[in-house]
């Protein structure tokens, strides 16, 4: 069964306004899966999964591509970037929009040398699992505190009770757990942990200790939600902080993992100033963390914080469907006062408040007005939380139910 992706329309821009088109992002979330689906009959599809193809592209780059004509997909093109520069000449020789299509589940070696090799020429998007608006079947835009597309969104939205939000964040976002409802979960990430460590960790970075990697791995899935605090992590996994400090860039760098950074202002003079951790895909997250059902996770310590994490990801997502950068930041001071996230677009500033309640008070929204000193506008703020519907707070806040993101 295919889910309809929301980012297909901005696929489709950008192979007719680029000759190459790279497509990033973990595995499994169905960069392939959604570009086969797109694809005209006369493209070619080669994955550099194949050893001999991976070996042909690597030593003689020219004759992989006289071999393989196109319009093409290349699959994983992380492994042969000897390719790039071919690339290159051939897109500037042809000059046609959409002859190549590429993805690529390593994005630190793989967005350097596309930058480099193809500049002005390749349109880069990033594919994550599966977002909530895709599973529902609604539209997808970029998330935004304007009260008629919410509305917009309401008339058609699917409401989720608490249960079923803690079921989706629970099973997560990867196209094959939805493909088919008896997939187990644990046997699902425990292959998907070991393809992860096997293919693209030994294979692509001087990661040297697994069992250790793994320990790191679970550690950050621990701290979901948390400041990023690299001396704690590596006390904890046994490892020096500067191989923390690489090992999580890894993460970020293979989708797994983002990191909100703290908003900046200079007339905020007593700021926290480490980025916060969020797990991309919660499923994965809760796998880690050893949480082995849905009401388990519901009703446990964590749940705040995986909530906050669904939320975040869910956001990233919308942004990332219609090929933007998520503008996210959040807020922490050193009185305590903290905004969980606000989104900076057009010199304005709209706050966040995250909370796994059904009826939060207006206290949520205490924190607001430190963004004042700022000097920026300050639009419409919410709170997202798990109330049954569209509500005002007072005239520029509003209770946003977490299903309508």
């Amino acid at each position: 069964m295919y889910i309809d992706r929301a980012m297909e329309k901005t696929v489709l821009q950008i192979q007719n306004s680029f000759p190459v088109l790279l497509i990033t992002g973990p595995r499994q979330v169905g960069k392939t899966t959604m570009l086969k689906r797109l694809a005209d009959e006369n493209r070619r599809y080669v994955t550099l999964d194949d050893p001999l193809l991976r070996e042909l592209a690597v030593s003689d780059p020219a004759l992989f591509l006289q071999r393989f004509e196109t319009p093409i997909i290349i699959d994983e093109i992380q492994y042969a970037p000897q390719l790039l520069p071919y690339i290159k000449m051939q897109v500037d020789k042809n000059g046609r929009n959409g002859d190549f299509w590429l993805t690529g589940s390593q994005m630190f070696h793989l967005m350097k040398n596309a930058s480099e090799s193809l500049a002005g020429r390749v349109g880069i998007v990033n594919l994550l699992g599966l977002a909530n608006s895709e599973l529902t079947g609604q539209s997808s835009i970029p998330f935004n505190i304007n009260p008629e597309d919410i509305m917009r969104k309401l008339k058609t939205a699917k409401p989720l009770k608490l249960n079923e939000v803690f079921a989706r964040i629970y099973r997560g976002s990867m196209p094959a757990l939805y493909a088919n409802d008896n997939v187990s979960t644990d046997l699902f990430f425990s292959s998907y942990v070991q393809t992860y460590l096997q293919r693209d960790i030994k294979d692509l970075t001087q990661v040297g200790d697994e069992l250790s990697f793994i320990r790191f791995l679970t550690c950050v899935a621990a701290r979901t939600g948390q400041m990023l605090n690299y001396a704690e992590m590596a006390k904890d996994t046994g490892i020096s902080p500067p191989t923390a400090k690489q090992w999580l860039s890894i993460l970020v760098s293979s989708g797994l993992v983002a990191l909100v950074e703290p908003y900046f202002n200079n007339v905020l003079k007593r700021m926290i100033k480490s980025p916060k951790m969020y797990f991309l895909d919660t499923g994965l997250c809760a796998y880690l963390t050893k949480w082995t059902t849905p009401e388990a996770l519901e009703f446990g310590a964590m749940s705040g914080a995986f909530f906050e994490t669904w939320v975040v990801s869910e956001i990233i997502k919308s942004y990332y469907n219609a090929g933007k950068k998520a503008p996210l930041f959040y807020y922490r001071d050193k009185d305590q006062r903290e905004i969980d996230l606000i989104i900076h677009e057009n010199n304005t500033l709209y706050p966040i408040e995250i909370k796994k309640s059904g009826n939060p008070s207006k206290d949520a929204i205490r924190h607001f007005g430190v963004l004042e000193k700022t000097g920026l506008n300050i639009g419409n703020g919410c709170v997202i939380c798990l109330a049954s519907d569209f509500l005002p707070i007072d005239k520029k806040n509003w209770l946003v139910p977490a299903w309508l993101i």
